[in-house]
């Protein structure tokens, strides 16, 4: 089971997240409330299919694809990464678009 916080929320049973416009969508369905200022999107458990946002990220293990507006720092992605930022991953299987710096294995 996947456990991620989002700005202090806690969600559980996540495959994927999409925060866009300060909307939370977890697996499809819009969340109730927004989120403001700088987005934290932190994985506890488990492991992501996939993950959109406009904010930057900080996460484990992500089965597909990150798209983030900010920075991207992940242990491993079975996908592709861009971001509009830099992006520090261990493993990444897809393509790679960074707007800064890229640092990965």
């Amino acid at each position: 089971m996947t456990r991620i916080i989002i700005n202090g929320v806690t969600y559980e049973g996540v495959s994927s997240v999409s925060v866009i416009n300060d909307t939370v969508i977890i697996d499809g369905k819009r969340q109730d409330g927004t989120v403001s200022g700088v987005v934290e999107i932190r994985v506890l458990e488990g492991v992501l299919g996939e993950l959109r946002t406009d904010a930057a990220v900080n996460c484990g293990e992500v089965r597909g694809d990150v798209h983030a507006g900010g920075s991207v720092n992940c242990n491993s992605v079975g996908g592709s990464v861009n971001a509009g930022g830099s992006i520090r991953c261990d493993e990444v299987r897809g393509s790679i678009k960074a707007g800064g710096s890229v640092r990965h294995k």
